[in-house]
């Protein structure tokens, strides 16, 4: 899965990826920025 990396200012792969739920009940993807080490975020 990809997610934007506001560091690169590019789409990454996400490193590490495990998925999370919001508070509203959405799920949701958190990682790492297998370039910069950077954390990014990806809903759905």
């Amino acid at each position: 899965m990809e997610a934007y990396c506001v560091k690169c200012r590019a789409k990454r792969e996400i490193k590490d990826a495990k998925k999370v739920t919001l508070k509203n009940g959405k799920p949701a993807t958190q990682g790492v920025c297998p370039t910069c080490g950077t954390k990014v975020f990806r809903i759905g």
